[in-house]
């Protein structure tokens, strides 16, 4: 890793220990990133909701706590527990719609009992990995991630107008916008370490506007103590789980099962950029990575706050801008931030930010969420059949979301609950592709070694799947010599490989209609392949036909696309054919 834009090389990788005062220092700049963000998710969360100021503290200074707790529980690795890398965790806003809801219709209570059960479905998440890849794909998680960004916006929208009754009708809009534009201009403005405050230069500008319009009010700064742990307010679990548990469940094991998958995703992100020179992923500890999440999520629905996420971009941020990417920093970044925890004054300060302020800023990161789920939904490819998964779900979703219609069929009680939107889009996306899945010709797998001697082996295996296909002379040719010339690119690769192991093929050909798409992913590493291709992500390098060798694949493949990760090559080629 080079030094660019800003960068520094890596100068302690995370096996190597640093001095303890640079973990500290570097842990005090990695509690900072993520202090405000944390304070501003809670707070938003918990002023939604409908509860007191003696929640609002206590959950702010129990989720800065258990962010502590977690990033240093992900430096040091436990057992299966871990990831042995500089981890940022933060409250995840993507909970905070589902949250509101719960709290306003069933209590602390159900939403305690809620959040255990989801920190077991997260624990077993990573184990279960490889059976769900068909099921929960990117078009999948995708649209469910655009939808949570689209469900929580109207809570955004609502705190815009959180402001004291006599304060002028123009006030919240004006410093909202302001809010938005000072961060626009900033973040367009300035690169590298300076990009990373443009989120407290909204905040600031945004808290003079609002003192300007005489809608800042400083008394919870004067009356708060210097330091101290707040009062802790009545907490209890549901033990006798009611209607609202059962009806909110599905929603609560949707977003779970979202955030882990982009906890997977951002375990690789931040494997790779911990290191100097790249290497193969080490998938047991990004296993140990989303078990820490489910831990973070027990201790948040205990002690009633918004459950933990990683965060790879301030994670990497941190290590690119210090060069320090040792596991010690993560205890740094633990002490600072429990330190600022009971530092009660500067809590104080963050929870007087105006309500419009705290809008903006919701608006802001819900509108890049949902630009990362567009993105997620394109990484395969958007074809006909991937279309009306999105188009589908998206259309419930969106359609249905708070919809009187949910009522009418379930219930008054029931119907509210299940008007959500996410649920709604999320299981009509499983679905569809459940039924895509069942409507598909039943698919063909076979497994052998990468070499030239498996060649006849390969041909009889496309020649029975054109048989059974009942293609004709000319479009089994075609699929015989895509499936070799697939082989020698694969082949090629493997000439200059210095690895010893016994490479393996695994050749995968699923029907669709008139057209093959045969998944050939040969990998030098003895892990389970099911196991790496779960965790396979889209941080890979795509390399051009030229550099594969593949013009020649190009005359009989009507699409090819090749990902190289690591030690696991994965070439995908959809081959044409008629009776």
């Amino acid at each position: 890793m080079t030094a660019d834009s800003g960068e520094q090389p890596i100068r302690f990788e995370p096996e190597e220990s640093c001095p303890p005062a640079i973990a500290l220092l570097v842990g005090f700049q990695g509690a900072a990133l993520v202090v405000a963000p944390t304070v501003l998710n809670v707070a938003i969360a918990i002023r939604s909701s409908g509860l007191d100021d003696s929640y609002l503290t206590w959950s702010v200074f129990s989720a800065m706590v258990i962010c502590g707790g977690i990033t240093a529980l992900q430096a040091s690795r436990f057992q299966r527990f871990g990831a042995g890398h500089v981890v940022l965790a933060w409250p995840a806003a993507m909970f905070i719609a589902i949250m509101v809801a719960t709290v306003t219709a069933a209590g602390l209570a159900t939403f305690a009992s809620l959040m255990i059960v989801c920190s077991l479905m997260q624990v077993a998440l990573a184990w279960w990995l490889p059976a769900l890849r068909r099921i929960v794909t990117p078009t999948v998680s995708g649209t469910v991630t655009m939808l949570i960004a689209v469900s929580v916006l109207p809570i955004a929208f609502d705190t815009v107008e959180d402001l004291p009754a006599d304060a002028p009708t123009s006030a919240g809009p004006v410093i909202a916008g302001a809010t938005l534009l000072v961060s626009v201009i900033v973040a367009l403005k300035t690169s590298g370490r300076w990009r990373l405050v443009a989120p407290f230069s909204s905040i600031l500008a945004g808290c003079a506007v609002a003192a300007a319009f005489g809608v800042l009010d400083g008394d919870r700064i004067t009356s708060a103590g210097w330091f101290g742990i707040p009062d802790v307010p009545s907490l209890s679990v549901d033990l006798t789980p009611s209607k609202e548990f059962w009806v909110l469940l599905p929603s609560f094991a949707i977003l779970t099962l979202v955030l882990g998958l982009k906890t997977i995703s951002d375990g690789v992100v931040i494997q790779q950029g911990s290191r100097r020179q790249p290497r193969a992923i080490e998938f047991r500890q990004i296993q140990g990575m989303v078990s820490v999440n489910g831990v973070g999520m027990l201790l948040s629905g205990l002690t009633g706050t918004l459950p933990t996420m990683a965060n790879s971009s301030y994670s990497l941020s941190l290590i690119n801008l210090t060069g320090v990417a040792a596991r010690r920093v993560g205890i740094g970044v633990a002490t600072a931030t429990v330190f600022l925890a009971l530092f009660s004054k500067f809590t104080a300060v963050l929870l007087t930010i105006p309500g419009p302020v705290l809008g903006a800023y919701l608006m802001l990161a819900m509108g890049m969420l949902f630009v990362s789920g567009c993105q997620t939904v394109l990484r395969d490819g958007l074809d006909s059949r991937r279309m009306l998964v999105v188009a589908l779900a998206s259309a419930l979703g969106l359609g249905l979301h708070g919809h009187p219609i949910t009522r009418d069929i379930f219930g008054d009680d029931y119907g509210e609950l299940l008007g959500s939107g996410v649920t709604i889009g999320a299981i009509a996306a499983i679905a569809m592709t459940l039924l895509l899945e069942a409507m598909s010709t039943r698919r063909s797998r076979l497994e052998v070694t990468l070499d030239s001697a498996s060649i006849p082996v390969i041909d009889e295996f496309l020649i029975r799947l054109a048989s059974r296909l009942g293609w004709n002379e000319a479009s089994t040719l075609r699929l015989r010599s895509a499936g070799e010339e697939t082989l020698a690119s694969l082949l090629a690769q493997e000439d200059g490989a210095e690895d010893t192991e016994q490479p393996r093929l695994n050749i995968t050909a699923r029907p669709q209609g008139t057209t093959v798409e045969l998944e050939f992913v040969a990998t030098t590493r003895q892990e389970n392949i099911e196991d790496q291709l779960a965790f396979l992500t889209d941080e890979v390098a795509v390399p051009s036909a030229d550099d594969l060798s593949l013009r020649l694949l190009r005359f009989h493949a009507s699409a090819v696309r090749h990902q190289k990760y690591h030690g696991v090559d994965i070439v995908t080629v959809q081959v044409e054919g008629s009776g």
